[in-house]
């Protein structure tokens, strides 16, 4: 990993920017840089320390490299850092929102077929008794697919609680 200073940060993140415009992927991190030799306590913080903020690019393969902002400066690299990443980031693909939409109306439309019920009229002898058998299996199948949904949603809320 290459420490730059901030200006030359930008030129050559610029310039990675532009290399991977038809194709390639970049990773920014950006932390607080607190490494004084040894663990720091994050919840007790002096008011009167004053961290540096610590960013970091590659592409994945052999561009590594990293600055160090005094907060101070903060405020001036940041603004010329937005800038620079609002004109780079003009190929990014935007949302599919009709198709998103689609997918909710799918959602819905399986959702009301569970709950509305399958009438099973007809005679039990006669004509109309495959009919009937029909719907009774249609009935059956249906409150099986109800239950296997009703035990989905159960873990959904168990594993985001």
């Amino acid at each position: 990993m290459q420490l730059v200073d901030n200006d030359e940060f930008l030129k050559q993140l610029t310039a990675l920017f532009e290399s991977t415009k038809e194709h390639g992927s970049i990773w920014l991190t950006h932390k607080r840089l607190t490494h004084d030799g040894e663990d720091a306590d994050m919840g007790a913080s002096d008011e009167t320390t004053e961290y540096p903020c610590l960013i970091r690019v590659t592409n994945g393969k052999d561009v590594k490299l990293s600055t160090r902002i005094i907060s101070s400066q903060l405020d001036k690299f940041l603004y010329a850092y937005g800038t620079l990443l609002k004109i780079s980031m003009t190929t990014l693909r935007k949302r599919d929102k009709k198709r998103e939409k689609q997918r909710a109306e799918q959602q819905a439309s399986r959702k009301k077929r569970l709950t509305d019920p399958i009438p099973i009229e007809g005679p039990k002898r006669g004509n109309g008794r495959r009919k009937r058998q029909r719907r009774t299996k249609a009935a059956l199948k249906q409150e099986e697919a109800r239950r296997l949904a009703e035990e989905r949603e159960a873990t959904k809320t168990k594993t985001k609680s």
